[in-house]
């Protein structure tokens, strides 16, 4: 296992990274072509060579010649220009996360014919700073990770989260402007069309993370011409009539699948974090644990919420099973509450951050695809997850801010068949976040279009990250040369 860091998972609790029919593309092509004002990037830890420019996009697609906002972009040009090839876009998860600094990070851990062939492109999509940002201005608590996260009380009732649903929606309404009603993976794919022709490349390239492939799969189903080799990585379910809450359902499967590796370390002889002598005691030890922190909470001053209760053991386990190198976290954290007591408060984002990153999760969410409003529907979907999938306590199903969304969503786009087969899907087995089975219907979904990976590994994100071997090489060679495994594959 690579050195842990301790503190990454309880970190999430306070940081608050959310956790998606074809329609008409409207490109770039009506407008002049953006133009690019490189010049050198700020901030600690980049790469010398990383060059960084603001591109300006319409607010509103619909109409084109109203408010501008900025999206920030960043690159590395190609190490070799002879073997150059084209650009490869650095597409985020989130949403809500940022690409921006990838070409110093993540993309210099691409092979080396890799960054021969292609100028890596980061950038932060709309909303999220140092693009045009969008803020909620949320109260302070509804910033916790358990807020924004449905978890439902501990009776298993969802009335409280329909009550911070609507506080949360309003307070969007009310503090996000007119930005926060054009957010959209939609409008973000159309983002990236603006950004390939301001580049200057006739098709883009992509390595698509997380929710990032749902945007590449957009993207691939807008501009399917634009494309040349996409690569979607830890891959989303795209059903069109249910989007992001088919993102949300899915943890509950997602858990299951990885709480017999975490017990498997949690019991290991000689670990330091050894909860219990057997696997087989650790799910009902936790699940014991989250019901006593539920009935006795543990104050914990300085931490948000300020108490260690069941639904922050609950999400603790969430965050952690991301990496299992953050096993450790959720060990601790289960060590310290048998103990009745509490670890450090773990450091966390800036608020302002925090608020950035929530309402661009929030207003993507939610304008992608309509909720149901029905509190019943919530609790009965939250009372049969609960009894199926006891570890995580009906959140799966149960209602997120979108459930009070002010704003009319756009229509999802749908993804299917129709296009160039230039498509490489890496998925690893087990996968918290974006578990096999919606990784399984994205590739139905594409059909001929697509072959997929899959990779015998633990943790969310595969390629260069959480896979294996065999994977990483399969994708490198793929992003190298565009040649793909002739039918899908596992990789064991």
């Amino acid at each position: 296992m690579k050195q842990i860091k301790r503190n990454t998972a309880l970190v999430a609790l306070s940081a608050s990274a959310v956790l998606l029919g074809l329609t008409t593309p409207l490109t770039a092509s009506a407008e002049t072509t953006p133009s690019l004002d490189w010049t050198t990037c700020t901030g600690a830890g980049l790469d010398p060579r990383q060059q960084c420019a603001t591109l300006q996009v319409p607010m509103d697609y619909a109409d084109p010649a109203g408010p501008k906002i900025d999206i920030a972009v960043s690159r590395i040009r190609s190490e070799d220009p002879a073997a150059r090839r084209g650009a490869l876009f650095l597409i985020p998860g989130g949403p809500g996360g940022s690409s921006l600094n990838n070409p110093s990070g993540k993309g210099q851990k691409l092979p080396q014919d890799v960054r021969d062939a292609y100028d890596l492109i980061g950038f932060a999509p709309r909303g999220l700073a140092p693009s045009t940002p969008v803020s909620c201005g949320l109260d302070h608590g509804d910033l916790a990770l358990t807020k924004s996260r449905p978890w439902p009380a501990p009776d298993g009732s969802v009335d409280a989260n329909l009550a911070t649903a609507q506080r949360m929606a309003d307070a969007c309404a009310r503090n996000g402007g007119e930005l926060i009603r054009h957010l959209g993976t939609a409008n973000e794919a159309r983002d990236l069309d603006r950004l390939r022709a301001a580049l200057g490349e006739r098709r883009i390239s992509a390595w698509s993370s997380s929710y990032g492939t749902y945007v590449g799969a957009v993207y691939s189903q807008l501009f399917p011409h634009r494309t040349d080799r996409i690569l979607l990585d830890s891959n989303d379910d795209p059903d069109p009539t249910r989007v992001s809450r088919a993102w949300l359902a899915a943890h509950e499967q997602g858990v299951e699948d990885i709480f017999p590796e975490f017990a498997k370390w949690a019991s290991a002889p000689g670990n330091p974090q050894r909860v219990a002598e057997t696997a087989a005691e650790v799910r009902p030890l936790f699940l014991r644990l989250a019901a006593q922190l539920d009935r006795e909470p543990i104050p914990w001053p300085g931490a948000n919420p300020e108490e260690l209760n069941g639904n922050v053991l609950r999400q603790t386990m969430l965050t952690t099973f991301y990496d299992p190198d953050n096993f450790p976290a959720l060990a601790e954290l289960m060590l310290a509450a048998r103990a009745g007591t509490v670890p450090p408060v773990p450091p966390s984002q800036p608020e302002p951050e925090q608020q950035n990153v929530i309402a661009v999760g929030a207003g993507t969410l939610c304008n992608d695809v309509a909720w149901p409003t029905s509190a019943a529907v919530y609790q009965k979907g939250a009372d049969e997850s609960r009894a199926k999938y006891p570890l995580t306590a009906g959140m799966p199903r149960n209602a997120m801010l979108c459930a009070a969304w002010p704003f009319t969503p756009k229509e999802p786009v749908r993804i299917t068949d129709r296009g160039p087969s230039n498509i490489l899907l890496v998925q690893n087995e087990r996968d918290v976040a974006t578990p096999l089975t919606g990784a399984l219907k994205l590739r139905a979904a594409l059909g001929d279009r697509a072959v997929m990976v899959t990779v015998n590994s633990t943790g969310h994100n595969a390629y260069l990250a959480n896979g294996n071997a065999c994977g990483d090489r399969t994708v490198s060679h793929f992003l190298a040369t565009g040649e793909r495994p002739e039918r899908d594959i596992r990789c064991a």
